[in-house]
Formats: C-alpha cells, structure tokens, sequence
C-alpha cells in the first residue's frame, strides 16, 4: 500500500496533522531568528572619538552641537553633521575640560590641518552590542564583524551533513528535538561570551545546532500532510521562517542590548525538549527501518484524533507477525531483491536504493559529458548568486537610510511574497522563465537602488524590497529546476551538493556590506550585476516544465531535445512546487537537501 493512500484513510489534513504542523512550526521560527541574530548582536552602533578637552568625562553625549570643531566630517543635505568614528582634529595646546569648553568648544581649540586617531570613543548609549563589549571599532575591526557571519556559514555547512547523517540514523524525532535544544544551549553561551574569540566558537555550534530545525521540521511536518495540502504546507513552512527572521528586528528594536537579545531568542527553545512526549517520529523512517509496529501506533493515533476508521487490511499490515519476508531470489547485477506482502517498503523508500557503484557510474558519465558540465557548472553558479545576494540584501539592509530595525523586518518580510511569487511564476511560466525572470527583477532594482542612494529613502527602501523579492522567488525555484535536471540516481546527492557549494557563496556575504565604506552605493550595484549574469546563463539552461524526470544520465542529457508533454506527467506534478524536493529526497533515508533559504540558509540556504 503506498503511503498516500495510507494519509487518504486516516485525513489528509485533519486535526492531528494540524496540530503537529503547528508545534513545528515553532522551532523553525526560532531557528530563522537564531540564523540572524548576528545581524544585531555583531551589528556596528554609532559612535565618535571622544574629545577629551569637550567631553564631560562621566556621561558624554554622542550628538553636541561642537563636533564639526573638533572632528572631521561630512553635513548631508538637511545640515546633519555625521563625525568620522576614528579621527579628531589635533586639539591645540594642553587642553583639558572645563565648562566653558563643554559649551562651546571653539574651532581655534584645534588645528584642522592635523587628525589624529583616538583611543576611546562615545558609543549610542541606546544600543548595546559587541564593538562597544570589547571595542571592534574602526576599518581594522570591521572583517571581524563580518566574520561573525562566515563563522555561521560554516557552522551551517558542518551541521546539515552532521544532523543529516544523526537523523538517518537515531530518528527524525529525536535528531530535531537535540538540535532546537542544541540551538538553545549554545545561544545562551553566546550572550555569555566572554571574549570575541568565545563568542565565534558559540556562534559556530549555534549555527550547527541550527542547521537541523528547518530541514527535519519539513520531513516530520509535511510528510504527514495529504497530497493535495502538501504544496501549501511547505509554503506556509517558509511563511513561518520569514516571520522568524522578522521576528529578530522586533526584539532587538524593543530590547537594543546584544546580551538581552540573544538570551530572547534561545531560552524559549529549551522548552521544546517536551516535543519528545508530543511530536511523532517519521513515519516514513520508521518503517525504511523496519519498525511497523511503531509505524502502525502512530497512524492509529492519527486516525483516532481524526475521527476515522481504518481499513481491516492496513490494520493487518503494521503488524510485524503478518510480514514474511518471501524467499530471497538472486538477480542479474548479483544482488538480491525481495517483495513483502504487506507494506511495500520501495514505495516508502522513494525510488529504492541504488548500489553503490550504480551511483558512481552515473557520476562518471556526467563528467565524461562537457552539455551536463557546462549545465550543471552554470547551475552551480547561479546557486552561489542566490545564496550571496539573498543574504547580502538581508545583512545590508541594516546600513540603509531611515529606521534599521523597520528596514530589516521588511526584508525580511518581504520573503513571504516572494515564496509566493515563485510557486506562481513556476506554474505559469516554467523554470527556466521563472528563475530568469527572478533574477533580472533583483538585478534592476539593485541597480536602480544603488543609482538613487542620494534620493528619497522611500524610493530606495521601496527598490531594495523589490530586489528581495526577486532574490527569494529565485532561490526558491532553484530547488526545483536544480532537481528535475538531475537523473535520479544522483538526485538528491546533486541538490545537496548545489546546496552545500551555495553555503561557501553565503560565507562571502557579510563581507559585501563592507565595500559600501569605500562607496555607498557598490554593494547594491554588486549585488545587482552578479544578478544579472546569473539571469543571462539561466537563459541557456533546459526548460524542465512538463518535461518526465529524466532517470538515466542518457535523459538528462536529452532534456534541452525533448519536447515538452501536453500533460504533466505524475513524475513531474510531484517537483512542481520547490518545497516538494525536500520530501522526495528525504525518504529514501538520505541526507535532506536543505531548506529552501539558507536559514541557512538557509535563509534558508538556510533556510
């Protein structure tokens, strides 16, 4: 019996279902919030030299109205003088405080001819965060900062391979239960750092304990959910991720204090180690592992909250004693295959498992073919694209004019259309137009954004929305493409592979946001001709719409030939929404192919 008939007994998406989806929806917001807390915690507040000779030395104030004496700057267009954070003017003679200089500090205290670097500085006394904890201050400190990031990355990179590998072998369940409590614990740790360098190591094990919340909370979630609801529950899965992400810019516009944000953020999770009473294991692995019984508890559960009544037959089919293997009968290729007759365990494992060397023939005849090369480097290509302005766009967001916290909740906000705008775009237009398409959306508005940096803040907070949208409806539909370009045989290894290459292309993002300091406007414009040249190769990729997924190396090949089927195929409706990939690959107990963004991202890639 295949599992979807199973799921059309018990409800496809009745009470039992919505509730589970609801309790794991939970630890994926606050995953999303843990994969950004980084943005405010590493975040650069406003600050100034201190002017020993003007300051008052128990509570200097960061804005006087003497600054342009005593240090260099520049005044924007209203006559708002903004000081230079690292350079003061050379005050004249031994100057030290006195009121009359606390009022007026006068110009002819010091040569302007001379700057000097200082040595200790007047921080936004409104925000706390870890420059001013141990004085990452100045372009000397800033690759730190950004490395805050990278560290993060590369805790995501480390940790889908790890928690991946721990779920296929010790349960979905338990695996997603360790990594949210992981997530917990080490979040903690890192708003009790106590030095920049302990603070990095926690920041790493955060982002591994991260890692593991969304993908398995996908399987475990979505696995359980009918057909016909499957689309929409993955969708509303990244809703929840977006609104996780958004959620970070709320609590640290409300608490402005890095220690307090990141205690927010990763206290709660440690209550989800209740889930353990509450939340079922994956049904699906449970009976890849031959545990029927168990299998069998939890579709009863499910029927009873349901209110439905189970066939007789697939009562009789969880119970171990009713399964005799038939004899074992040797094959061709050597190896042996047997049929169960009551559970048929392929169907449960996807398309099988293939042997070994199967899958490295396969991987052989890829690279002795330069159309799959060429096809899948450019594929490679656009994954890192994605993954590089998808998160740029989310950590510049924050160096934008107006309110930072606002313009970070609406990036991050602005996901949610964008998910939207993809499972649209791949109905209606096909991969190739939809990825295309979203990408050249991202790069005119980067482009145009960083053309008006001197205009109206609504025009550029407006664009700069515009451009996310175009990056998330992008990243989104790589998934799919990516999966219905690969044989089947290497699938899910494929999109895990363009998943993984993506994270190294994410660890250069916190450092775009930086080369604004040598001209505001170049990460915009980075951020938007990287789009556009992705865009463009995208144009030469095979369109897959409609197409069968190709099983061999022989029919992947042949996609850019074949004409496309009046009908979708069953194969084809199965990848036709991107969260869709996820599941497939999930089920024949390899490792998941990620989520959608890196939340990792992630986002989340991510996601």
């Amino acid at each position: 019996m295949d599992f979807d008939q199973i799921l059309e007994e018990i409800g496809e998406f009745g009470r039992y279902q919505k509730t589970n989806y609801l309790l794991i929806c939970l630890p994926v917001m606050f995953a999303a919030a843990n994969s950004l807390s980084y943005v405010f915690t590493a975040g650069s507040p406003a600050y100034r030299c201190l002017i020993p000779q003007c300051d008052d030395p128990i509570a200097p104030q960061l804005q006087t109205h003497w600054l342009a004496n005593a240090t260099p700057g520049t005044f924007d267009k209203h006559g708002h003088f903004t000081p230079q954070n690292c350079y003061r003017y050379k005050a004249i003679g031994d100057n030290i405080f006195n009121e009359s200089h606390a009022n007026e500090c006068p110009m002819d205290a010091f040569d302007h001819n001379i700057r000097e670097r200082c040595n200790a500085w007047v921080y936004d006394d409104e925000e706390r965060t870890i420059v001013q904890e141990w004085e990452l201050t100045c372009k000397e400190n800033a690759w730190k900062l950004a490395f805050v990031g990278t560290m993060h990355f590369a805790g995501l990179v480390v940790g889908t391979a790890i928690s991946g590998y721990l779920a296929d072998r010790f349960g979905r369940k338990n695996i997603f239960i360790l990594c949210s409590v992981f997530m917990a614990i080490t979040g903690i740790a890192q708003g009790l750092a106590w030095d920049y360098n302990s603070f990095l190591i926690f920041a790493f094990l955060n982002a591994v304990g991260t890692s593991g919340v969304y993908p398995l909370a996908f399987i475990i979630g979505v696995e359980m959910v009918g057909p016909s609801m499957r689309e929409m529950s993955s969708i509303v899965l990244n809703y929840f991720y977006a609104v996780g992400e958004a959620f970070v810019g709320v609590i640290a516009w409300l608490l402005q204090d890095w220690q307090l944000l990141q205690c927010a953020l990763s206290v709660p999770p440690l209550f989800f180690i209740v889930y353990y009473w509450f939340v079922p294991e994956s049904v699906r692995w449970l009976i890849a592992r031959n545990e029927r019984e168990k299998a069998g508890v939890i579709i009863k559960r499910a029927a009873a909250v349901n209110k439905r009544e189970l066939s007789l037959a697939l009562l009789a089919s969880f119970k171990t004693e009713n399964c005799v293997p038939p004899p074992v009968t040797p094959t061709k290729s050597g190896t042996t295959r047997a049929t169960y007759n009551c559970l048929d365990l392929e169907k449960f494992n996807g398309n099988g498992r293939e042997g070994s060397n199967e899958i490295w023939k396969a991987v052989c005849e890829i690279f002795k073919s330069k159309t799959l090369l060429l096809r899948y480097a450019i594929m490679m290509y656009i994954w890192a694209i994605n993954a590089v302005v998808f998160y740029g766009l989310s950590l510049n967001s924050t160096n934008l004019s107006g309110n930072k916290y606002l313009n970070f909740v609406l990036v991050c906000l602005i996901e949610i259309p964008g998910y939207t705008l993809a499972w649209i775009s791949l109905r209606k237009f096909g991969r190739r137009c939809a990825l295309s398409g979203s990408l050249f959306l991202c790069a005119v508005t980067c482009v145009a954004g960083g053309y008006i940096t001197k205009g109206s803040t609504g025009a550029i907070v407006t664009l700069f929305l515009i451009g996310k949208l175009g990056i998330t409806s992008s990243f989104a539909v790589i998934y799919t493409y990516t999966a219905e370009m690969m044989p089947t045989l290497i699938r899910s290894g494929g999109v895990g592979v363009m998943s993984t290459f993506a994270r190294f292309g994410a660890m250069l993002a916190p450092f775009v946001p930086l080369l604004g300091t040598y001209y505001e406007a170049l990460p915009l414009l980075l951020f938007g001709a990287a789009s556009l040249s992705a865009g463009i190769l995208g144009l030469f990729l095979p369109e897959t719409f409609r197409k069968k997924l190709p099983d061999t190396v022989a029919e992947a090949k042949q996609l850019d030939k074949d004409k496309t089927n009046k009908k979708p195929s069953s194969a084809t409706v199965v990848f036709d929404e991107p969260a869709a990939v996820s599941i497939n690959n999930d089920v024949d107990g390899t490792t998941s192919s990620d989520e959608m963004q890196p939340r990792s991202a992630p986002r989340h890639a991510d996601k």
